[in-house]
Order: C-alpha cells, then structure tokens, then sequence
C-alpha cells in the first residue's frame, strides 16, 4: 500500500513514546498528531510544586522541536468525536482521515460530588498545583483534608499514589517550616484500606507512617459533598480550611459523539493488544483505554508507555496485514516520594515486594524526571 496515514490522539506519555516507537519500526510512515496545546507536561513532578521543589516551566515542554525531529504533522485541535469505525477523527478544526488510529488523549476526573468545585484537585495541572502551594503559603493555621475516589465501574481507573505523596509531602515540608503544629492533615478515603492497588504490604506501611506522623485517618466512609468548611462523608463531617481531592477517572469525554466501543467506567473498550475491539486499524494507549488484566493495574506514565510501544507493535503489523500478538506487561512501579525521601512499591502478576523509604529513592525519582524530560527536550 501507499506511505500510511497515522493519526495520534494526545500529546502525553502514551503519544510521544508512540510517536518515537512509529519512527524506529516505520521511519517513512505520515503522523499527524491531534492535540489541544503542544505541550507535554511531565504529570508525575506536579507533586513537587506546592512544596516548592518544582515551578511549572520545570515540568512543561514545549514540542514543537520534538515533532519536527520526528517529522509529526501537528494540528492543534480538540477532538470532539471519531466516527466511520475510527476512519475519521471529528475536530473543533475540521475533520481528519486516516489509515490507522491510536488513541492517547488520556482520561478525565469524575466531577460529580455536590461542592466539588471547593476541592483542588492535583493531577489536573500545573495550574492547580500552583492554587495548592498559594493556599498552603497562606495559610497560619487550620486543617487540610486530603482524599481520592474511584470509579465503581472500572477498579482501576484511581489514581491514589499523587495524594499519598502530596500527603507525605507536605507534612515534611510543613514540620521543616515550624508550621506543622498550627496545621493538621487529616487523610480521608471511602476504603478501610486505601491504596490496595499498591499491595497489602504496603498499604499497612502507608497508614503506618500516617500514624507515626501524626497525620489523621478517616477510613471507611464515603465522601458525600464538599464545601467551604470541609468534607461531609457517611461517617461524619471532617472540617477542613483546605480540600484536596483526587476522584476517580472515567475515558474522554468525545467518545458519547463517537462510534466506538465503550467500557462500563467509560472508557475506550481495548483488547490484551491494546486494540479497540471490533475495529480495524483502531488502538488505544494510557489513561483512556479499559484493558484486560488484573484490577490493580495502574493507569500511570509507566503503564501509558508499556501500553503504547505494543500498540504500536500492533498497529504497524495490521497496516502489513499480519496479525497482531504483542502484548504489554501489567506492571506497576512507584515510587511514594515524601518530599526528600521515597519508598519505591513494585507489584507484577509474578510478584511484588515494597523498599523503605530512603533518600535515595527520592533521587531516583528526580533522576528519572530529568533523563525522561531530555529525551523529549
């Protein structure tokens, strides 16, 4: 056939290792890429910001010398829907054809709590990360009530590892400003044993040093509403100067516009091989995909990029007319950072064991920050 046409929903982890693994494998192959800003944010690093340790142009990445070293078409868009089995990508800028499709956009946050607007939520960005540390800085005293959700559609679709390290972040960070008395921290889940994805050894471990610092628990209930004085949940009512919350995650919100398949937590429903199921030459990698496999696995940077490279394996082997047989592992590694130190969590189907937190971790974490980035750079 002619030189393909590729098309790449997104500009996150799972699209740009996609766009580097399409140039090492079909370096004469056309990709335009369709996303809203050309712009990569390194998500993992938003964490550091209310501390200090970052500033959002440490974590944002202008690409457009990335997509002119691999030679990506660019149209800066918002994708409002994908119809003709996957053949054609509907865009606030017009439509886009294509001879195989890989869809990268990443998930959204669930935000249906009544008061929802009255909690920060983290992972959203740069922009959010900065409200947190305005917050903080003003604060002199009161209490900061920390959570996350889940989607009871789709175990997986929680992303609780960024509100333990925010949590254990900022507690160190206020004992070594000697504003750790005047500020409680009160840490608030719907589970009994929060973080479950992360193994039982370490959830024991995580709850443990909530205890050890001083940090509140309120364990087991559901979080009802928010509002300017806290957090009601079934258990009681936790007042609170300062909300942080995660909630769970459901697909983009194009797909209701589309002809795709969609899993019961809202996602683009995909096979072991990352392939959209019941399309020809249609793949999904990262945050937007509901994937078979065991219901801890992750949705994180590392899972996105396992998750794209045998996407994209897949999708050059259908563009050949060979079937497609790769596979991603399911695989989580974290490492919970605590401001300057982190306890590194690894859970595979084979096995899982946790390290202790150690200053060296924290190093690796910020190493791995910094080679990830220059590779992109």
């Amino acid at each position: 056939m002619s030189t393909p046409e590729i098309c790449i929903l997104g500009a996150g982890f799972a699209a740009l290792t996609a766009v580097r693994e399409i140039r090492k494998h079909a370096p004469d192959a056309r990709i335009t890429l369709i996303a809203p800003r050309p712009e990569f944010i390194y998500l993992p690093s938003l964490i550091w910001i209310p501390t200090g340790l970052r500033k959002g142009d440490d974590l944002r990445v202008p690409l457009a010398p990335f997509f002119a070293r691999h030679k990506v078409n660019y149209v800066q868009a918002s994708v409002t829907g994908v119809m003709e089995g996957g053949r054609k990508v509907i865009t606030d800028a017009g439509d886009y054809r294509n001879d195989a499709l890989l869809i990268a956009s990443g998930g959204r946050f669930i935000k249906k709590l009544p008061g929802i607007e009255h909690a920060i939520t983290l992972c959203e960005g740069i922009t959010a990360a900065e409200r947190i540390r305005e917050r903080v800085l003003a604060m002199t005293h009161g209490r900061i009530a920390l959570g996350f959700g889940g989607n009871p559609n789709e175990p997986s679709a929680v992303r609780g590892g960024p509100m333990f390290e925010l949590l254990f972040g900022l507690e160190r960070w206020l004992r070594r400003q000697k504003r750790r008395d005047a500020i409680d921290l009160t840490f608030f889940n719907a589970a009994t044993e929060p973080g479950k994805r992360l193994g039982q050894k370490a959830v024991k471990s995580l709850v443990a040093e909530m205890g050890r610092r001083g940090i509140n628990t309120h364990l087991g209930h559901k979080p009802l509403s928010f509002s300017e004085a806290g957090v009601r949940t079934e258990g009681g009512h936790i007042d609170a100067d300062l909300i942080l919350f995660m909630p769970g995650l459901t697909g983009p919100a194009w797909l209701a516009d589309s002809d795709l398949p969609v899993s019961p937590g809202g996602f683009v429903k995909a096979d072991a091989q990352c392939a959209v199921e019941g399309r020809d030459a249609v793949f999904v990698a990262g945050d937007a995909g509901s994937y078979p496999g065991p219901d801890w696995l992750p949705k994180q940077a590392h899972m996105a990029d396992l998750q794209a490279q045998a996407a994209v394996r897949n999708l050059l082997a259908t563009l050949k007319g060979e079937p497609a047989t790769a596979t991603f592992k399911a695989e989580l590694i974290c490492i919970v950072d605590s401001y300057d130190a982190g306890m590194l969590v690894y859970r595979s189907e084979r096995r899982s064991f946790m390290l202790p937190s150690s200053r060296a971790m924290h190093w690796s974490k910020r190493y791995f920050e910094s080679h990830y980035l220059k590779a992109i750079r």
